[in-house]
């Protein structure tokens, strides 16, 4: 049986690096809950909040929405709807967006089909390139300053 690699925890700073947003905004989507860190919540003073590579490509997204001048409700929505389906080929999916819809789709010719159908499309963001450039970022990153991950209460005290 192939050993598992353990997953790496991110710090604020590091995130904020990572997906080109300001600690700032880090603070306020994890303080409203638009994306939390799923690894390890900030508890009091003194401690970290530690996120994972889903919540990075959540944030990821989330940059790139209000990028293409998607409001912050909207990525809200976007966000909610692409966790139900986080468990599809992120890499190979649209996000496409319409006033008050958003759907995942996995080829071009669902795109089509949503056109065909009426919808007014406002946005489609292709995921790949958020992947890829996500994963480009981590290259990016110095060992150092991943925190491996083994289980919940050593992710705490790594975070400290």
């Amino acid at each position: 049986m192939a050993e598992q690699q353990p997953e790496h925890g991110y710090r604020g700073p590091m995130v904020c690096k990572i997906v080109g947003i300001t600690y700032r905004q880090l603070d306020y989507w994890a303080r409203t809950d638009l994306v939390r860190p799923s690894i390890c919540d900030a508890a009091g003073s003194g401690t970290q909040r530690l996120y994972s590579y889903r919540d990075l490509v959540e944030l990821k997204v989330v940059k790139r929405l209000l990028d293409a001048d998607i409001s912050l409700q909207a990525a809200r929505k976007a966000i909610e709807y692409l966790r139900e389906q986080l468990g599809t080929d992120l890499a190979s999916a649209h996000l496409v967006l319409d006033g008050s819809h958003t759907v995942l789709v996995e080829t071009g010719d669902q795109i089509v089909d949503l056109l065909r159908n009426g919808q007014g499309v406002l946005n489609i963001v292709p995921l790949g390139p958020v992947v890829n450039d996500l994963e480009h970022e981590l290259d990016n990153v110095e060992p150092d300053e991943r925190v491996a991950v083994r289980d919940e209460p050593s992710a705490r005290a790594a975070a400290r």
